[in-house]
């Protein structure tokens, strides 16, 4: 009885031969290639991508500035004259030129943005070794913010809190912000 049901669902069912099933088989080979070649290609192609992002941001952080040592304030009378500090770079990479600095000064009565009231000069540690106005990895440089001429209408006296903002051409930008002592001296250190 089982055989006989066999044989009735199997009645008129050929096999598939030798050939249709190679030409099967080189179909699934084919789309396999394809599909394997796009996603090799994608692969690459980020791959790549992600390549140029951490370049761009091993750029970007090899130029960054950092603060070296103290942050000297100088004050003639009840007001704040000048501000004198040292930069280097953080990590020794791309030269940062010190002509394209941006600098920003803000303080509870003023802002005062891109301005070029300050001077840059060599540490005296240091030894040029190109351009003058260029930072490079073992150099540093003294700046001097000539605050009485940036804030001019308020300058900051006693217990002011100013902040002044660096900003490279390439790298983040450095932030300064300072509270003035109670007794402003002739020369403070405003760490």
């Amino acid at each position: 009885m089982l055989s006989k049901l066999i044989n009735r669902i199997m009645k008129g069912k050929k096999g598939i031969t030798g050939l249709e099933t190679a030409i099967i088989l080189i179909a699934f080979v084919t789309v396999a290639a394809v599909l394997a070649y796009t996603v090799l290609s994608a692969g690459l192609f980020s791959s790549e991508r992600g390549k140029e992002a951490v370049y761009g941001g091993l750029e970007s952080a090899q130029s960054t500035l950092t603060l070296k040592g103290s942050v000297i304030g100088e004050a003639a009378t009840t007001d704040l004259d000048t501000v004198t500090f040292t930069l280097a770079l953080a990590i020794a990479g791309p030269k940062v030129d010190m002509g394209s600095l941006v600098v920003n000064y803000l303080d509870v009565d003023e802002v005062v943005m891109g301005t070029t009231d300050f001077t840059f000069a060599l540490s005296d540690g240091s030894t040029e070794r190109g351009a003058a106005d260029i930072l490079e990895g073992d150099e540093q440089m003294v700046i001097v913010l000539d605050i009485a001429t940036i804030a001019a209408t308020t300058p900051p006296q006693a217990y002011d809190t100013f902040t002044v903002q660096i900003i490279p051409p390439t790298g983040a930008s450095l932030t300064i912000q300072r509270t003035l002592p109670g007794g402003l001296t002739a020369v403070m250190n405003l760490n």
